[in-house]
């Protein structure tokens, strides 16, 4: 009893003894010094006195310093060794001295403290919710991409792109490790290249626990506002809220919000024709492999398949009449505008005015820049001359000769 716990002993030579004195020494010194928190009492003071400003900063200023003495008191005894700690007790006399503050008096409001850090990171997010799990791995939200077709139909890609097809028949719009979207197309008249979007289906993929397989499908005449399964969401998955659909206009238009992936879709039908738009998040937009790669809102309409708009031919409908009527709803004479021109002229239907401006309108939501919402593309109008008007060029020439002779 009372002697050292480390005696001499011929098992246990001098200098073993003095190398267990030395490690408990080091031990000792480095709790002590892993316990001062000088550090966070400089912070603290840095903190409250970075924006003093007005008449009241001197008094907000002798707070701050009584703060920093009073913290630094907190921890004298583990930071007894620490140069710091020494540095800050001196500095503070010397600035309360100069700054004419008295030891004892209010001080300033402690700082909030951040957070404690979650350890369960990513996993504890709702994985379901593509922005905030965007956010949190990236450290800004994500970027979004527009794409459309509708009337004849028309692409506008995702890169701002804007092709008239005749594309009959079933094409994809969208196939990549989400989504997969394709459209049947029929002709609008016996005479004409021009097609429409007759049929549409969505097919949402399975993805973890977010949602099941969805399908939707429409058709002329059936804007059905449920997937296939008759469901309006993901499924039973824990995330299955994150997929759902809504009727925004009875048999017009249908929106598909998918949370999970960063994207919104809206389905239309105006006259005898469907129209669909998307906004994708950039990173699901381009999740394809090279076997994926035809896809008309990413490469447009193939060359071989692509129409000009300029080429219009008579429908029913007169060109300075179909200018009139898509002038009513779309006054910016865009690709949007041209488009009605050539649709109403070739099919003889006014409703595909409708088409036009319900792309236009998508793409007022959907896009992601304001800026870049119209699109111009010169020598792309409908040139048809109607038949009333060449009527009476011919007549006119036709008098003047009769005049001359």
């Amino acid at each position: 009893m009372g002697k050292s716990a480390c005696n001499t002993s011929p098992q246990q030579p001098e200098s073993t003894c003095f190398i267990l004195r030395a490690l408990f020494f080091l031990l000792c010194c480095r709790h002590a010094c892993c316990q001062c928190k000088i550090l966070r009492c400089n912070a603290d003071y840095v903190a409250a006195t970075l924006n003093l400003r007005g008449s009241g900063k001197d008094a907000a200023y002798c707070n701050a310093l009584r703060s920093y003495s009073h913290c630094t008191r907190k921890t004298a005894r583990t930071c007894r060794g620490d140069l710091v700690y020494h540095s800050a007790v001196h500095g503070i006399e010397d600035l309360m001295i100069q700054h004419n503050c008295s030891k004892e008096g209010p001080t300033s409001p402690p700082r909030p403290r951040p957070p404690a850090p979650n350890h369960q990171g990513f996993a504890s997010l709702d994985i379901c919710n593509y922005e905030k799990s965007f956010l949190y791995k990236h450290g800004q939200p994500p970027a979004y991409q527009h794409c459309a077709a509708f009337g004849d139909p028309h692409v506008r890609t995702f890169h701002d792109e804007f092709h008239t097809c005749r594309v009959e028949g079933s094409w994809p719009l969208l196939d990549n490790n989400y989504l997969f979207v394709q459209a049947t197309s029929y002709p609008v008249a016996k005479s004409s290249n021009a097609t429409a979007t007759g049929k549409l289906t969505i097919i949402f993929k399975n993805m973890k626990e977010c949602i099941d397989q969805k399908v939707y499908q429409a058709e002329i005449d059936n804007l059905p506002a449920a997937f296939e399964d008759g469901s309006v969401n993901g499924g039973e998955r824990p995330g299955g809220s994150s997929l759902t659909i809504q009727e925004r206009a009875p048999g017009q238009h249908v929106e598909i919000r998918a949370a999970y992936i960063g994207t919104t879709i809206a389905v239309r039908q105006a006259g005898r024709q469907l129209s669909f738009s998307i906004r994708a998040a950039e990173e699901v937009a381009r999740s394809f492999t090279e076997e994926q790669d035809l896809q008309l809102c990413v490469g447009g309409c193939p060359p071989s398949q692509r129409i000009s708009r300029s080429e219009c031919r008579y429908g029913g409908i007169a060109a300075e009449t179909a200018r009139l009527l898509c002038k009513e709803k779309l006054p910016v004479e865009d690709v949007y505008f041209q488009s009605c021109v050539f649709d109403v002229v070739t099919s003889g239907d006014a409703n595909f005015t409708l088409a036009a401006h319900g792309a236009l309108e998508d793409a007022k939501m959907f896009h992601p820049d304001a800026e870049k919402l119209h699109i111009f593309q010169t020598g792309a109008g409908c040139r048809l001359i109607s038949l009333p008007f060449l009527l009476i060029i011919i007549t006119s020439n036709l008098l003047a000769i009769q005049l001359c002779f």
